[in-house]
């Protein structure tokens, strides 16, 4: 089972990485054109809507590839004073409590995605509809709670460290 799901995550991690490094790319580009033809008098429109739309796809689909690589902040201070044991409880515990808060923000953004999707909520200026990246996101926290379930098992299997 972790062979499998090491597999789907890192199969997963390079889509949803290209996606965001792509989203964050194209916002790059749309404010630099946008200071650019700003500076000219012709500003160009929607560019705040589609930049905050695109930041969201950038944090939500970027989170699961930087949990993967272990590329967050630890407090290894306090853990490395810690026995094995007691390390791996603690690990496991502050895995299970980030399961059960990106379990959470999915189900709220589900719930928040359907309520855009029936009250057809868009954009103001550019009419872009919001439920689709409420969607994209919650699947994001999805896999986030599914890499941390790797963690889990590795922690236990001693292949964490």
């Amino acid at each position: 089972m972790e062979k499998a799901l090491e597999q789907f995550l890192k199969a997963s991690k390079v889509t949803l990485n290209t996606i965001g490094c792509v989203a964050l790319t194209f916002m790059m580009v749309l404010t630099v054109a946008d200071v650019i033809l700003r500076a000219g008098g012709q500003p160009l429109i929607g560019t705040y809507e589609v930049v905050a739309l695109l930041l969201a796809l950038v944090i939500g689909f970027c989170f699961p590839a930087v949990s993967l690589d272990r590329g967050n902040v630890y407090m290894e201070i306090v853990l490395m004073r810690l026995s094995g044991r007691n390390r791996a409880i603690l690990n496991t515990f502050t895995r299970m409590l980030a399961i059960l808060l990106f379990a959470l923000i999915a189900i709220n953004l589900f719930s928040v995605g359907a309520e855009y999707r029936t009250s057809r909520e868009v954009t103001a200026t550019l009419r872009i509809p919001f439920y689709p990246v409420a969607y994209a996101v919650a699947v994001c926290c999805l896999v986030q709670c599914l890499v941390f379930v790797l963690h889990i098992i590795k922690i236990w299997r001693g292949r964490y460290e």
